[in-house]
């Protein structure tokens, strides 16, 4: 899904991941890691595909806010994605946390 020049960036962090053999494994070991269940709500930032990232929490049953995910498409690849804090949420009307599903 990735190019193979992809760029993964966050405002406010120092450096950015650039490129699929770097970007592929940070994402599966940092962020998509093994057991870690993300939920995600669609919306658009600036017309590109955009989802705020909840991760759900077992013992409380509901998934809190992760930020979001701001993604550039190239075709049908991921040509860069932007990760923002939570602090980006309430502009697109997306809530902190979401209700537990099985």
């Amino acid at each position: 899904m990735l190019t193979g020049d992809v760029v993964l960036t966050a405002p406010l962090a120092p450096g950015a991941y650039e490129g699929r053999a770097v970007a592929g494994p940070f994402l599966r070991s940092c962020v998509f890691r093994d057991g870690r269940t993300y939920r995600l709500i669609a919306t658009r930032a600036n017309g590109q595909p955009a989802f705020g990232l909840y991760v759900r929490d077992p013992v409380a049953g509901i998934a809190h806010a992760s930020g979001m995910l701001v993604l550039t498409l190239a075709g049908r690849r991921i040509a860069a994605m932007t990760r923002f804090d939570n602090s980006a949420l309430p502009l697109f009307g997306l809530p902190r946390t979401l209700p537990g599903r099985g």
